[in-house]
C-alpha cells in the first residue's frame, strides 16, 4: 500500500488529506489500530526519527513524547532514582528498560505531554502498555509490539487509540520536498549525524572537562533539537531532556522558556511537592495541573478555602520564595544544548540559574568571545559544534 487516506488535514476544513509515496513503493508504516491524522503522522516521523537517532549515539533505548511537531521530553533508558519515580508516578509499576525510558520522556514535563504522541525505538512491551494505558495519549509508533502489548493498548480511546507499526530499516529519499503556498520546495535532507566528536573536537572554554554523563546528556539536548522546531534550546540531565524552548523568535526567550520548565522539573524533586497529600480520586490531569500551581505564584488560589479540600486531605503548606531559591541552587551538572548561536551572554546568565554546567552551542557569533568569557565566569565548559539544527 502506497498512500493512506486520512479524516482531514491540520483542521477539518483541510480536505482532501493522505500520506503516500510519491516513487510508487509501499509507504514504511502500518496502522494497527485507530485511525491516525494528518498531525498525528507529523509526530509520529519526526519522533521516529529522535529516537532512531538516540538509539545509534548512545547504544541505549529511546523514547520519545511529541506534541505539536516538536518534542515535550526525549530519554534514554537509564535507571530511575526513587524520587524520579515518584515525581513521574511510577512508582506502583515494574519498569523494563523501554518503559523506563518513556516514563521520563513523559514526567520531564508532565502538562506538555498532555495527550502525546509517543516514539518508541525498541519493540513495546506490556510494561510500556502498561504505563501508557493510564495516561492521555493520541497515539504511538514504534518497531514493533508484543502480542500482550498491543492488546492492552487496542483498550485505550474505547479500541480507538493509534497504534502504528514503522519499518525500522526503511531509508527515505536523499532529497525532500514540502509545498507551501502552492511553491514546491526542495532540499536535501538533515543527514547529519551527531556524535560525541561533535561535542569533543572544539572546546574554547578554559574548562575543558566533559565527564561522561554530560556528554551523553548533550547528545539527547543535540539530538532533541534536530527535531524541535526553531529557534530551539534544550537542557538535560540524567538522561533526558528536562525542558524544551521550542519556536521562539528571540534566542533569550528559548533559553527562559526551556529553563523555567527545568526549574519546575527540579522544584517538582522538593521535599514539600513530594509529600502533597492528594485525595484518593483526583484524576492524573487535575494532580498535574494543581502541581504546577502550587509551584507557581498561583499557589493562594488553590490553597484558598473552599478550594484545597478538593484537591488535598490536607492543607499543604506554601512553597515560599525564600525555599524555591534554595532548592534551585542545589541542582548543578545540567547540560544545555541550542540549535544555532548564542548571540550574547545574556543566555549564558539565564542557564546558570537553572544549573548548567556543560554547554554545546554551533559558535559563530560575532560575540562569541562575550558567550566564552561568561561561560569561564561560571567555569562552564563548552563546545562549538559548528553545525547549526534548524528544523521548521
Amino acid at each position: 500500500m502506497n498512500e493512506l487516506a486520512l479524516k482531514y488535514g491540520c483542521n477539518p476544513n483541510q480536505k482532501p488529506s493522505r500520506i503516500f509515496m510519491k516513487n510508487g513503493k509501499d509507504l514504511p508504516v502500518e496502522v494497527l489500530n485507530g485511525k491516525p491524522g494528518y498531525i498525528n503522522f507529523l509526530d509520529a516521523f519526526n519522533s521516529w526519527q529522535l529516537v532512531k537517532e538516540l538509539k545509534a549515539a548512545t547504544g541505549l533505548p529511546a523514547a520519545a513524547s511529541f506534541k505539536h511537531v516538536s518534542p515535550a521530553g526525549a530519554a534514554v533508558a537509564t535507571e530511575l532514582s526513587d524520587t524520579l519515580k515518584k515525581i513521574y508516578f511510577v512508582d506502583d509499576l515494574e519498569l523494563s528498560p523501554i518503559a523506563s525510558a518513556y516514563a521520563k520522556a513523559r514526567g520531564a514535563d508532565r502538562m506538555s505531554s498532555y495527550g502525546d504522541w509517543v516514539a518508541l525505538s525498541d519493540t513495546c512491551d506490556a510494561q510500556t502498555a502498561t504505563l501508557l494505558a493510564r495516561e492521555v495519549s493520541d497515539g504511538i509508533i514504534a518497531p514493533d509490539y508484543t502480542d500482550e502489548a498491543l492488546e492492552i493498548l487496542k483498550t485505550k480511546r474505547k479500541g480507538n487509540y493509534n497504534v502504528v507499526k514503522i519499518n525500522p530499516n526503511y531509508t527515505p529519499e536523499p532529497i525532500e520536498h514540502k509545498d507551501v503556498f502552492g511553491i514546491t520546495f526542495e532540499q536535501g535532507r538533515n543527514e547529519l549525524k551527531i556524535d560525541e566528536e561533535m561535542i569533543t573536537a572544539n572546546i574554547p572554554t578554559a574548562n575543558k572537562n566533559f565527564p561522561e554523563e554530560a556528554k551523553r546528556d548533550l547528545l539527547i539536548a543535540l539530538i532533541t533539537l534536530k527535531y524541535t522546531q526553531s529557534n530551539s534550546v534544550c537542557y538535560a540531565k540524567d538522561g533526558q531532556a528536562i525542558g524544551v524552548g521550542a519556536g521562539q523568535q528571540s534566542r533569550v526567550h528559548c533559553t527562559r522558556l526551556a529553563g523555567n520548565k527545568a526549574d519546575i522539573w527540579w522544584l517538582r524533586q522538593h521535599p514539600k511537592v513530594l509529600g502533597l497529600q492528594f485525595v484518593d480520586n483526583i484524576r492524573r490531569p487535575d494532580r498535574d495541573n494543581t502541581i504546577d500551581v502550587y509551584i507557581s505564584d498561583e499557589y493562594d488560589d488553590v490553597l484558598r478555602e473552599g478550594t484545597w479540600q478538593n484537591l488535598f486531605k490536607v492543607k499543604p503548606e506554601p512553597l515560599t520564595d525564600e525555599e524555591k531559591k534554595e532548592w534551585l541552587a542545589k541542582n548543578t551538572g545540567v547540560s544545555l544544548g541550542s540549535d544555532a548561536f548564542f548571540p550574547f551572554g545574556d543566555n549564558i546568565e539565564r542557564a546558570k540559574k537553572s544549573g548548567v554546567q556543560y554547554v554545546a552551542q554551533p559558535g559563530g557569533s560575532i560575540r562569541d568571545d562575550n558567550v566564552i568569557e561568561t561561560c569561564d565566569k561560571y567555569n562552564m565548559t563548552m563546545a562549538f559544534t559548528g553545525i547549526r539544527l534548524f528544523h521548521h
